[in-house]
């Protein structure tokens, strides 16, 4: 279990609608709130012995049970809670699972409840539990709702929903899910009922002693992903299988499951603190599963997986080729066909007639809508405007994670099935990536700049990546050509980008300027060594003069940072001691933000407030170092 507090504590994370937080330390002290910060009001009493107490949410008339204990672990959060006499358990339980996605993508989420006797006398112990219509709507009273009981064998379960369904009609960034069902069942005994009423649904359960009740959160929303003009169903629902027998089946395998949650939770901890020490192991762990469910699974009519991406509080943008881009490391870790997911929607985009440009897109369009990009689109005349692209970025993005599947496949397959818009890409990254002109990059809060440093090793990492694909292909010949090209490129860099004091520039023109170059973790990453050792080396060590309380910012132009890039930034060190000391901050910031939201990536290295981003999927970059010690990415 971690050690790190969290700023927000996951309970359900399933996919980017059905999320629910608690925004509190104790699980009684504020409402539970979806990842936006409006309410997903769930509620949980326990009768001791005829004394009501709240344990879960906001009651101002309830009388609160002492919290005891909160531990988090990737797929698991637990709370203890005590009274004189009886000591209450909850698991709240998401198996993202990513060697099993008919389990990961089930959305299903469960909460585990138990007691023990503190005084060895018999108690009477009933747990009650709410959910209102909240978890349905996109704000509270936005239409009525229908309610609905149902039974399979001893599930007893209420289904609710908005009366008026909409399916997929709408699409943002602050917004909620509005159609579909919320599925709150109960599992147990004859002593088990759920009962519904106008806009709360409530499971009872009198508990016997150390045995588990568990309870089942799903939604079932019907059709997940508008894809250029067709609904598409999950990969849960792809055969046909119903809501009701994902519940039956979620119920059914509940004990195995919990102990591969378990295990892997447990082999995810160890291997990150052998890699980068106790502080990294509990960021990557709570990083986990808001990585995963900020993400939806869909398949398309090729029966294809698509891994959509909601770009969270930026600006909602689906299958963001550069929110993509950092969140990469944790899928080419655990399911390559996730992150291959990511990139099938940028792909069918960047080959119909609307796309109109020599480089690669930035997105595929706004969550769940994925009908072609819409950032950077003139809202009067519906055009993307070049101004507001990122071209260097998104074209070095998708040969780096095209390079990146290849390595850890050992196969350029998939690469190839797209290679010659890869190589159109990379002849834009050789004519205009040495020094950019004047544009946005992935940090693009920042504004435009022109000849920048970092953006310069992306261009040229990406054209190493071509050798690379080329090179597992058997072209030795054009193979041959990008590597050269790479490795000159990179000694120019060098040269062109050198302060005095052995540091390298934010841009090529701004002297003692300085920038976190986390794209130069993939010479690391892939073992390639194209650029000199000393460039990371002395990135490491002039970085450390640079520090605030929580962290290094990402250039000289303010004090605010990336999370995401200080990690890859971090792994270019050469011993775990070095990395720690990036990390470290890291983890402060988050252990002692006031901005009690899931993990954001945009923080102020002075306040450790978030700035605006919050449940992003970039987390998933945290899993750099991972990648990096896993030794899997190496070209051999």
């Amino acid at each position: 279990m971690i050690k790190l507090r969290a700023p927000a504590v996951p309970l359900i994370t399933v996919d980017p609608y059905f999320s629910v937080w608690s925004p509190s330390d104790r699980l009684n002290f504020e409402k539970t709130v979806h990842w936006t910060g409006k309410e997903n009001n769930i509620k949980g009493y326990v009768m001791v012995d005829g004394v009501k107490y709240l344990f879960m949410g906001e009651d101002v008339h309830a009388k609160k049970i002492k919290q005891t204990l909160l531990a988090i672990d990737a797929l698991s959060t637990k709370y203890i809670f005590e009274t004189d006499t009886v000591k209450l358990r909850l698991r709240f339980m998401t198996p993202l699972l990513m060697d099993d996605l008919s389990v990961m993508t089930r959305p299903v989420s469960y909460l585990g409840v138990s007691y023990e006797s503190k005084d060895e006398e018999h108690h009477k112990v009933e747990i009650i539990i709410t959910a209102d219509t909240t978890l349905c709507l996109d704000h509270a009273n936005e239409n009525e709702c229908t309610v609905e009981e149902m039974n399979i064998g001893n599930i007893h379960i209420v289904k609710m929903g908005n009366s008026k369904q909409d399916v997929l009609y709408k699409s943002g960034d602050d917004v909620r899910i509005n159609w579909g069902y919320f599925y709150f069942a109960c599992v147990g005994n004859a002593s088990s009922v759920i009962k519904k009423g106008s806009d709360v649904s409530e499971g009872r359960s009198v508990l016997q002693e150390k045995k588990e009740t568990l309870f089942i959160f799903a939604y079932d929303d019907i059709s997940s992903i508008n894809y250029f003009g067709t609904p598409l169903k999950s990969y849960w629902n792809k055969d046909g299988k119903t809501i009701e027998q994902v519940i039956s089946e979620a119920v059914y395998d509940y004990e195995i499951v919990k102990l591969k949650c378990d295990n892997f939770a447990s082999a995810l901890y160890n291997n990150a603190k052998d890699a980068g020490g106790e502080e990294y192991a509990d960021i990557v762990s709570l990083a986990y599963r808001q990585a995963v469910a900020a993400h939806k699974v869909a398949v398309n009519k090729n029966g294809e997986i698509l891994y959509i991406s909601k770009e969270c509080f930026s600006n909602g943008c689906a299958a963001t080729v550069d929110v993509s881009y950092p969140s990469f490391p944790l899928f080419l870790l655990y399911n390559t066909e996730l992150a291959k997911g990511m990139l099938r929607p940028i792909y069918k985009f960047a080959c119909s007639k609307d796309w109109k440009f020599d480089f690669a897109p930035h997105d595929a369009g706004r969550y769940p809508h994925v009908m072609g990009q819409v950032y950077g689109k003139n809202e009067k005349t519906g055009e993307l405007e070049y101004r507001y692209q990122m071209p260097v970025e998104e074209c070095g993005n998708m040969i780096i994670m095209e390079t990146s599947i290849a390595l850890a496949e050992g196969n350029p397959s998939f690469a190839m099935s797209h290679i010659a818009l890869l190589t159109k890409w990379c002849e834009y990254l050789i004519n205009y990536g040495d020094d950019p002109d004047n544009q946005l990059c992935t940090d693009d809060f920042a504004g435009h700049l022109a000849h920048n440093c970092n953006l310069s090793i992306k261009a040229i990492m990406g054209i190493m990546g071509m050798g690379i694909i080329y090179e597992m292909a058997g072209d030795k010949k054009t193979a041959a050509k990008y590597k050269k090209l790479a490795k000159e490129k990179a000694k120019s860099w060098e040269e062109r980008a050198r302060n005095n004091d052995g540091s390298y520039r934010l841009a090529f023109d701004l002297e003692n300027s300085y920038s976190l170059k986390y794209n130069l973790v993939w010479d690391r990453v892939w073992n390639t060594d194209i650029f000199h050792d000393r460039v990371a080396a002395n990135e490491i060590k002039t970085n450390l003069r640079r520090f605030n309380e929580y962290g290094i910012p990402l250039d000289s132009r303010a004090d605010y940072t990336k999370a995401d890039w200080i990690v890859w930034t971090a792994t270019l060190a050469k011993n775990k001691n070095e990395f720690r000391k990036y990390i470290y901050p890291l983890w402060k910031a988050y252990n002692e933000s006031p901005s009690r939201v899931p993990l954001t990536d945009w923080y102020d290295t002075f306040s450790a407030k978030h700035i605006f981003f919050v449940n992003r999927t970039v987390v998933g970059g945290f899993f750099i170092k991972l990648l990096e010690a896993s030794g899997k990415m190496k070209r051999k």
